[in-house]
């Protein structure tokens, strides 16, 4: 895919976001926030994952990541942050959770692992969608008006394609818990 990703660093330690960002350049085009606010001057719709450590002076990450949710930005987050989790993360709208020291291997790989379920929510949405759309054409069209609509061939294509990319992207979340996660997800936007 390379960097037509992008991924948002936020964290008051310069030399970790720096790190961070260095870690994930390469497969990710990188910008880096130093403080809340600056976090949210950056945020854009193009920033598919936010790492955001929650203690930071003025705005918390807790409070930024408040800010990017009632925004509307559809980012995935990941909190990596110093704070042990405890109950109150519950309510909190992120989709992954790194407690520090992290490695490379493990920022890497929570990047890459909420992205791919957020490719997957996508096109599972999408196939949902246009086979609903496939079934009322079925049910209201006679065979002879579906075997000549371009269209409705189109449409039968389109999902075809979807179902094997679901279905490749199903193997791909390779341990249970990715696979718990993507479904999460799918709930929480319902």
């Amino acid at each position: 895919m390379g960097d037509d990703r992008e991924v948002l660093v936020v964290d008051d330690e310069t030399r970790l976001a720096d790190l961070f960002a260095a870690w994930l350049r390469g497969e990710w085009a990188v910008e880096t926030a130093y403080d809340g606010r600056e976090a949210l001057e950056k945020m854009s719709d193009s920033v598919d994952v936010v790492l955001l450590d929650r203690r930071m002076p003025g705005l918390s990450g807790d409070e930024v990541l408040e800010r990017i949710r009632e925004l509307g930005y559809d980012s995935r987050i990941v909190m990596v942050t110093a704070v042990d989790p405890d109950f109150d993360i519950i309510e909190m709208g992120f989709d992954d959770y790194l407690v520090k020291p992290v490695s490379k291997d493990e920022l890497v790989d929570i990047v890459d692992d909420v992205a791919a379920r957020s490719a997957y929510e996508s096109d599972i949405r999408e196939y949902y969608a246009l086979v609903s759309k496939k079934a009322l054409l079925e049910s209201e069209k006679t065979d002879r008006e579906l075997a000549d609509n371009e269209e409705y061939l189109d449409l039968r294509d389109r999902i075809s394609e979807l179902e094997t990319c679901v279905d490749e992207q199903v193997a791909d979340l390779s341990t249970h818990e990715e696979f718990v996660g993507a479904f999460q997800d799918l709930q929480s936007t319902n």
